[in-house]
């Protein structure tokens, strides 16, 4: 005769055994990944296809080049990174438009003006040639996507900026600030916006974000007090001046005197 009793132990066992199971089999499992495999497919040049994907893209391209190469302004004159007095031409345009056109943003929001601008020599990519200007040429120079930023430095940190630039002796694009170097390599006669420096005035620099951290070792600008982000593309700075100019014009005027 069956023993009932232990019979339905054992189907307890089992029936637990089997919820075990279904748990785990169930759970969530955590995947790894353990290997990537990769391979290049090419495109042929089988007819067909080189066809259809030309006239895939053409269209897109010619709308590009109708807006990249739409004449915008006139340049008189090629201004090139060629130092002159400690200056290039297309640097005091660059800095000259931007410091002009970044004000007024930074005018209407923070109700202050921007008193210099300052930038690097090496950003500057490509000359603006003689004749038409088109955005291409805003490109060419400025091919990166730089913003424009605005930096609260106390008097100390221009004074710092100068002596950086006569360490440097680089033309990098300076408006705003003027001074004089003497026979001994010291700077004199420092002005912002044609007023003597004043050591405990805070006074807003505009420059770009790269150069904002730091770059190009222009450690004083992580000194600033403040900072604003105009979220303004330098490259979008020079094709609004160009669409709203008829002539580009370079100054080159005594903005650093050497002795």
């Amino acid at each position: 005769m069956v023993n009932l009793k232990k019979y339905n132990e054992v189907l307890k066992l089992f029936v637990v055994f089997l919820t075990f199971f279904f748990i785990i089999s169930c759970s969530n499992k955590v995947l790894h990944l353990t290997k990537v495999e990769a391979k290049q497919i090419a495109i042929t040049e089988k007819e067909n296809q080189v066809t259809e994907i030309e006239n895939f893209i053409k269209p897109y391209r010619e709308h590009i080049n109708s807006d990249l190469d739409s004449v915008l302004a006139y340049c008189p004159e090629t201004l090139d990174k060629k130092a002159k007095n400690w200056q290039s031409t297309i640097g005091n345009m660059m800095s000259d438009v931007i410091l002009r056109r970044g004000d007024l943003v930074f005018k209407a929001r923070e109700n202050k003006n921007i008193d210099i601008c300052l930038l690097n020599h090496g950003g500057i990519r490509n000359i603006l040639p003689k004749g038409n200007v088109t955005a291409r040429n805003a490109f060419q120079i400025m091919p990166f996507e730089n913003t424009m930023v605005v930096i609260a430095l106390k008097g100390q940190q221009i004074l710092e900026i100068v002596n950086y630039l006569i360490t440097e002796k680089k033309p990098h694009p300076l408006s705003g600030l003027t001074f004089t170097i003497d026979r001994d390599n010291k700077p004199q006669n420092i002005f912002v916006q044609a007023k003597p420096l004043d050591i405990d005035k805070i006074y807003y620099v505009g420059t770009n974000d790269y150069l904002s951290n730091g770059g190009d070792n222009m450690n004083f600008f992580k000194k600033g007090i403040a900072t604003y982000d105009l979220d303004y593309k330098l490259r979008n700075i020079l094709i609004d001046y160009f669409k709203e100019t008829d002539t580009i014009k370079s100054f080159q005027d005594n903005r650093i005197i050497v002795e």
